[in-house]
């Protein structure tokens, strides 16, 4: 439910719609950059070729795709806010399964992360399910999407790093909807619209091939000011994802906080994070934080780029659109959601994600491929995301070292919250098939993510860091 301010601003969005596209097609000193009126007139709500989004509103020739419905998926009976959100779709049964020995069959909808997994873990599987495209949001993450493909354009920051891709021009929502280009399908995923307020207890699991590990118990406190409704008139290069981190386990590393407070685009302002160490009681800046450097608690296993798929600046890449395609991506993932896909549950002997726990569909993806800009470094010399066309979420990536082969595949199983509207990963997993190990990030099943926590914008200072210091 809305409250009147809520309708209001929705109501001015709407207004910016119409009025403002038509004020830029008459307006000779702007220009639509790469995307049209007829394009833009594409885009809609209902009975357009285009969703709001940009994607395929049809389902495709075999029926195996669905159309999407701006239906937004309706909690189960007996569904309580503030507990792990139940599977809408108890009855589906999986269609098939792939394995390593008819994975060959179905290579065309296969990455090479997916391909290798088969050929490097004979038992490893994928189970197929229906097609369902439950991402849909609320109408004003809609509604600012249709103005901002009128009005967005990317700015290029060459005198920063090794040259940033940033926008500006657009807000709340995915900045181009009509991308054209890999730039642009990289800002989709930056400006995707996020869970507001978010605070959870996450656990990073760092798992040996024997199925050995350690929890690390996160807590975590997050505001994403860009899709906030709340907040208009704002620019992309202020701080609009606001981040606490407090490590709570192991005991010889609680009490370790990092702080990051980053902009949407990062052509004027870079990444401000800090760290907090409780054996020295001091607050530090942590340049460190960012690019290739080691993830929080993943022993070595993942960049800390790589969480939600990828985060922070983007200039150590040249980015490539390789179009869209059909592929079999982890969707709809209720199971591990659930309070049951506890890590003893779901972590095999070997090491690996119990596949049983996973669910894939067959959804049209975005194909983003990243390589490494001469005279920069990074742990991978290329990766390739792939992108659903209805959120723009990173579904699966692909990671590959300096001989060209690949190294590690990361998986985002993510979920719609359908009490809140936004789309947000129930777990993530990356494979090191060079090391033989696994990544797993996942909830804490016993403190389900909380959705009603807010705070002032002091909380996410350093000077915050040091009242709440412990130890």
């Amino acid at each position: 439910m809305y409250n009147n301010n809520q309708i209001q601003k929705k109501s001015r969005l709407k207004e910016l719609v119409t009025v403002g596209a038509f004020a830029l097609c008459a307006s000779s000193s702007l220009t639509f950059a790469k995307v049209g009126p007829d394009e833009i007139a594409k885009l809609g709500f209902e009975g357009t070729e285009l969703t709001p989004v940009g994607a395929v509103r049809a389902g495709n020739a075999e029926g195996t795709i669905p159309a999407w419905k701006n239906e937004r998926l309706q909690p189960p009976a007996g569904f309580e806010p503030g507990t792990y959100h139940p599977d809408p779709f108890p009855d589906d049964k999986v269609l098939f399964k792939i394995t390593a020995q008819n994975y060959k069959d179905y290579a065309d909808k296969l990455s090479d992360g997916q391909k290798a997994m088969f050929e490097t873990y004979p038992d490893w599987y994928m189970n197929v399910y229906e097609t369902r495209r439950t991402a849909v949001y609320d109408p004003y993450i809609y509604e600012a999407a249709i103005n901002n493909a009128g009005t967005a354009e990317i700015v290029l920051a060459p005198d920063r790093g090794q040259g940033i891709v940033g926008f500006k021009n657009a807000y709340h929502s995915w900045a181009f909807p009509i991308p054209k280009n890999g730039n642009e399908l990289l800002i989709n995923q930056a400006t995707r619209p996020l869970n507001v307020w978010v605070d959870s207890m996450e656990l990073t699991l760092a798992i040996a091939s024997t199925g050995k590990y350690t929890v690390n118990q996160l807590s975590i406190q997050q505001h994403y000011k860009y899709s906030d409704p709340e907040i208009e008139n704002f620019d992309p290069e202020t701080d609009h994802l606001h981040y606490y981190q407090t490590l709570l386990a192991p005991a010889k590393v609680a009490g370790q906080v990092v702080l990051a407070k980053d902009p949407v685009s990062f052509t004027k302002k870079f990444r401000g994070a800090w760290a907090y160490s409780p054996g020295q009681r001091r607050v530090k800046r942590a340049p460190q934080i960012v690019y290739d450097n080691p993830l929080t608690a993943s022993d070595g296993l993942a960049t800390t780029d790589q969480k939600w798929g990828y985060n922070g600046p983007n200039d150590r890449f040249n980015w490539k659109s390789l179009g869209k395609k059909e592929m079999y991506v982890p969707y709809n993932a209720y199971r591990l959601h659930s309070a049951d896909a506890t890590p003893e549950n779901i972590i095999t002997n070997e090491g690996r994600l119990n596949q049983d726990y996973a669910r894939y569909e067959l959804h049209r993806v975005w194909v983003l491929e990243g390589t490494l800009k001469e005279g920069t470094s990074h742990d991978y010399a290329k990766r390739v995301f792939y992108l659903d066309e209805d959120s723009y979420f990173i579904m699966i990536s692909d990671s590959f070292d300096r001989r060209g082969e690949i190294w590690r595949y990361w998986e985002d199983h993510d979920v719609m919250y359908y009490d809140i509207g936004f789309m947000a990963p129930a777990a993530e997993f990356q494979y090191d098939m060079q090391a033989g190990r696994m990544l797993a990030l996942l909830y804490d099943k016993e403190n389900p993510p909380d959705f009603t926590g807010r705070w002032e914008d002091k909380y996410f200072t350093p000077a915050s860091i040091r009242r709440q210091g412990v130890r």
